[in-house]
Formats: C-alpha cells, sequence, structure tokens
C-alpha cells in the first residue's frame, strides 16, 4: 500500500511521505502514487510541494526490500518506474517546491534535483548512497553537475557520501536553507512568490526549461520563438498584461 498523502489547499497540492517509521522510505508503489498524484491534473494547481511526514527525514530514498532478488527485466521495470516519476516531477506545467525536512537520500535526492525549486532545513543531509549498495546513480542524478560543478557530482556520487546541506549550500543548490521551525514559513514565501503568474506563462515556461535542458542553443532559441507567440492563444494572457500595465501606471501617478 502506498504511503503517500495528497492534499489540496489554496490552489496548491502537497504531496507528503508518510512512512516515518523507515524515515519515509518509497517503495515502488509509491512512486506511481507520486506520478499520478502530479498528472493529468484538471485544473491544474498553482504548484505543488513534496515534502515528508516529522522532522528526521523527507525520504530516505527507496527501501532496500525493492532491490532484493532483481533480474535485469524486473530491475529495468523498477528504474523505468523511478523515470517516469521523476520525470513527472520534472515536466509538471506548474512549479514543484521541495521542503527538505530532514535526510534526503538517493531517489529522494533525485526527486529533489527533479524539483524547480528547493528549501531545506538546516539540519537535512542529502546523498547518493546507491553506489555502497552496489547499484549507480542514475536518471535525475544527471542534474546534480549542473548545481554543484562536475568535480563535487563525482565526488558525491562516487564516496556515496551524505553531506549536510550547509556544506552545499554557497554552491547554489537550495534556494533557501532555513531552520527547522521556518520551513513552512520559507515554503509559504517561496509559494506566494511563484503562484501568482497565469498558467498558460508558467506552464510555457516550463516547457521551456525541459526544451533548454535537452536541445543546442540554436534550438533553445527557436523553441522560445514558438512558445512566445503561443501564449498569445490564451485569452489570460492579454488579461494579465492590461492589469500589469494598470499596475505600472499607478505606481507612475504615486506621489514621490
Amino acid at each position: 500500500m502506498a504511503a503517500i498523502e495528497v492534499r489540496d489547499a489554496h490552489g496548491v497540492r502537497w504531496i507528503t511521505f508518510a512512512r516515518p517509521e523507515k524515515l519515509n522510505a518509497l517503495r515502488p508503489e509509491d512512486l506511481d502514487a507520486i506520478r499520478l498524484a502530479l498528472a493529468d491534473l484538471m485544473p491544474a494547481p498553482r504548484a505543488a510541494v513534496l515534502t515528508g511526514t516529522g522532522e528526521r527525514a523527507f525520504s530516505a530514498g527507496m527501501h532496500l526490500d525493492a532491490f532484493r532478488d532483481l533480474t535485469p527485466e524486473t530491475a529495468r521495470r523498477l528504474i523505468v518506474a523511478v523515470r517516469d516519476c521523476l520525470a513527472a516531477v520534472r515536466t509538471a506545467p506548474f512549479p514543484t517546491l521541495c521542503a527538505i525536512n530532514g535526510h534526503c537520500l538517493g531517489v529522494a535526492f533525485e526527486m529533489a534535483l527533479a524539483c524547480d525549486l528547493r528549501i531545506a532545513a538546516n539540519h537535512a543531509t542529502v546523498g547518493l548512497p546507491e553506489i555502497q549498495v552496489g547499484i549507480p546513480s542514475v536518471v535525475d542524478a544527471v542534474l546534480l553537475q549542473q548545481h554543484v560543478g562536475l568535480s563535487k557530482a563525482k565526488e558525491m556520487i562516487l564516496t556515496g557520501d551524505l553531506y549536510p546541506v550547509a556544506e552545499l549550500e554557497p554552491l547554489g543548490l537550495f534556494n533557501a536553507v532555513v531552520p527547522a521551525e521556518g520551513l513552512g514559513a520559507a515554503v509559504q514565501r517561496m509559494l506566494d512568490r511563484v503562484t501568482p503568474w497565469t498558467p498558460t506563462v508558467v506552464a510555457s515556461q516550463k516547457r521551456l526549461f525541459e526544451v533548454w535542458q535537452n536541445s543546442t542553443l540554436a534550438d533553445g532559441i527557436d523553441a522560445s520563438v514558438e512558445i512566445f507567440a503561443g501564449v498569445f492563444e490564451s485569452p489570460e494572457t492579454t488579461v494579465q498584461i492590461e492589469a500589469r500595465r494598470a499596475q505600472v501606471g499607478r505606481r507612475r501617478d504615486d506621489p514621490a
């Protein structure tokens, strides 16, 4: 049975890993539950937040039982499920935020890398310990070098060590690192900054992020042209432009 709690509040979908007695370790059925919680939502939420139950762990990654007795065929099925889950996080047409409230390891750290934004409690640790289990770090671990540099990414992957978020904060991996008691407020502040915009422009920007990640500079620019033009198919684009013009006009009319 999946241990994933999903709730909607004020236009935000909250996805909580709820297996605290096992440090919120994930099982294969949890991957499907997370993917479905982010897929084909009508109407789409303004944002989604992933977090874990308690203060000890966001998630310790895949439960080790998931790797027992795998064959090449069943291993492929498992990693495809991981790939599809992380793709749902990365390509959701709305901002995805990761509230890292403790240990964030393995596939859970890959999930954090797949999110658009990462906010961490200052006691949290992150890492990719797969190599210590005898399996490689894969899928969205490929994004790590973009955040911390190739040399540090290789160190983290080849040692499998755990790293305090404070050590990685200067490298730009996290959007904010805060005391544990301030994590909820920090997440809300970020939500307030990324949720006011039209669903059309956010979905378009998220599509561009994926294009930029997977194309040459020239192809990315060409795609930008088409996606920019496409947002004007939606009436809400014109409404937002006019609302912004009116707002700017009011500011100019304010007495100095």
